[in-house]
């Protein structure tokens, strides 16, 4: 393969060296193989990106994709002298067609190169979009397993493992194809990433030579922003912002940010942007103060105490996703909230995962929000009414939590009201090593200091004094407290009561919005599962002694 002058990719470097030493033919390429590559001034396809700097030295390059059938990119007067290439009109289009013939014109050198004749062409082969010529959905078709079974041949049977062939088959995740391909161990896969920083500055080097209208006089800092963006991705922006004649600053490179990657993961993720900090948020001293130190650990790059996740927990309505938030404004780093990653069809959501993690993986430091824990991080043990789903999404997300590479890297926060069905091997130490428990309030003082915030948010403001000397319902969570602000506020609009009157009438007949059943027997968990008894009040802790289900 094509040694290229100065610094390539990792990727590049691990793929060349698996086929000089000759411990593999063939290749599978997933991850962001659908984005661009720098190539002498200019972004083009990863197909291209690999003819032009690891094919150079090939005689025959092919190349086949679903849309345009088997094609030449290399060699086609080479090609010509087998004297079967005459016949072939036009050039196949079905993918069992076109291995056959590949694999067909491979034998024919084999034997030239038995008989003495020759045969020392170096052949390869590109396959774009292998995840939709043998898909990991159709595992029970015998077509699509007998073509997996035909291309798996070039990874490891005569007379091609003997020859100076290569296979490069791309493929957006590997979950998608099927697994006689995906799971050979004789196959080498290679993960294509995100762009790093270096390679982000690179290409708005060249960017700014060729739009100068869309760029500011500094923008040095931008890829370092821009992690986790395709280079695609920003290229179009570009484009945009220079037609538009709208210079790209600072804000600007972080909003861009966000809405590229939102984008680029097909609105697996949405990124969560807060300007809160602790500060805003009403907890136990002990708490916060915990959470301020991790921070600052995590920004001075200490990791040896730095714990790789936690688990918010506690009644519904305490306000885990707010804490969250604010845990996001102190840290700095982007906060990136799984949405809904499950499919119907086989192997798509394993996919969907994948795309996940690459962009974590691409996005540096940052923090991975998962609510609903208990439902979405699926179970060891999956059952059989989901074909076993369950239990695949249970072992990536363990397996991603776990590595120990992403200590300092990245931050997984789960959220629940149920983490007793969170899977202990998800909660142990390594993958979650602080649990907090959110507790509703516990006194007249901590109802009206909550209640006294919420009204705040409608220009309501009450002191804390009159707040005290009203029968304020205990137990009182956030979202219940909102809600009666609402309500308060709605008063005040529509009646023409003060704040005051207004809040009194509410409270007559009040009901909270969780039965106190359900409320009690979650607080009960929470405080089981709680890292340090400090996080608990202490007028609470007696809760965490026995769980009884409601």
């Amino acid at each position: 393969m094509q040694r290229e002058h100065g610094v390539l990719p990792a990727w590049i470097d691990e793929l060349r060296l698996a086929y000089e030493s000759g411990a593999h033919g063939q290749f599978v390429l997933y991850g962001n193989v659908a984005d661009r590559f720098p190539l002498e001034g200019r972004l083009v396809s990863l197909t291209r990106y690999l003819e032009a700097r690891l094919l150079g030295t090939f005689h025959i390059v092919f190349l086949y994709d679903p849309g345009n059938g088997l094609s030449l990119l290399r060699g086609g007067e080479r090609f010509a002298q087998w004297p079967a290439a005459e016949k072939i009109q036009p050039w196949p289009h079905d993918p069992r067609d076109a291995v056959e013939l590949i694999s067909r014109y491979l034998r024919y050198q084999a034997n030239l190169r038995a008989l003495g004749r020759g045969g020392d062409e170096h052949v390869a082969v590109i396959l774009r979009g292998a995840e939709l010529v043998l898909p990991a959905s159709r595992q029970g078709d015998f077509a699509t397993a007998s073509l997996a079974s035909l291309v798996r041949d070039w990874a490891a049977e005569p007379p091609f493992s003997d020859m100076a062939f290569a296979s490069l088959l791309i493929a957006d995740n590997l979950n998608d194809l099927h697994p006689l391909v995906a799971s050979n161990p004789r196959i080498d896969r290679v993960q294509v990433p995100l762009p790093d920083a270096e390679s982000l500055q690179q290409c708005l080097a060249q960017l700014r030579l060729d739009h100068p209208k869309a760029f500011a006089e500094d923008d040095a800092a931008a890829a370092q922003t821009l992690a986790g963006v395709s280079l695609s991705a920003l290229a179009s922006l570009v484009r945009r912002r220079a037609h538009e004649g709208r210079v790209l600053g600072p804000q600007d490179w972080v909003e861009a940010k966000k809405d590229l990657v939102e984008t680029d993961s097909a609105g697996l993720v949405e990124f969560i942007e807060s300007e809160r900090t602790l500060d805003d948020y009403h907890a136990q001293d002990a708490l916060k103060t915990w959470l301020r130190q991790d921070m600052a650990l995590w920004q001075a790059a200490d990791l040896r105490a730095l714990p790789k996740g936690y688990i918010i927990c506690g009644p519904v309505g305490t306000g885990k996703t707010y804490l969250v938030e604010c845990l996001a404004g102190e840290a700095g780093v982007p906060v990136v909230k799984l949405k809904n990653f499950r499919d119907r069809w086989v192997g798509s959501s394993e996919g969907n995962l994948e795309k996940i993690f690459r962009l974590i993986r691409g996005l540096g430091r940052c923090i991975v929000f998962v609510d609903e824990a208990d439902q979405t991080l699926g179970k060891r043990e999956g059952g059989g009414s989901d074909g076993g789903l369950s239990g695949r999404i249970y072992s990536m997300i363990a397996q991603e939590m776990g590595a120990a590479d992403n200590r300092g890297k990245v931050i997984w926060i789960l959220a629940s009201s149920r983490p007793d069905l969170i899977e202990v091997d998800l909660k142990r130490p390594g993958r979650v090593d602080v649990k907090i428990p959110l507790l509703p309030t516990t006194s007249v003082a901590e109802s009206a200091g909550l209640l006294k915030a919420m009204l705040k948010r409608f220009d309501l403001r009450l002191d804390s004094s009159a707040l005290e000397q009203l029968a304020l319902p205990l137990l009182l969570t956030p979202g219940a407290a909102e809600a009666l602000a609402v309500k308060v506020y709605r008063q005040v609009r529509t009646a023409g009561l003060d704040a005051l009157a207004a809040l009194e009438q509410c409270l007559q007949g009040y009901q909270p919005p969780v039965s106190p059943q359900v409320l009690r027997f979650q607080m009960e968990i929470a405080i089981r599962e709680a890292t340090d008894v400090a996080f608990v009040p202490e007028s609470l802790r007696a809760l965490g002694q026995e769980v009884v289900a409601p």
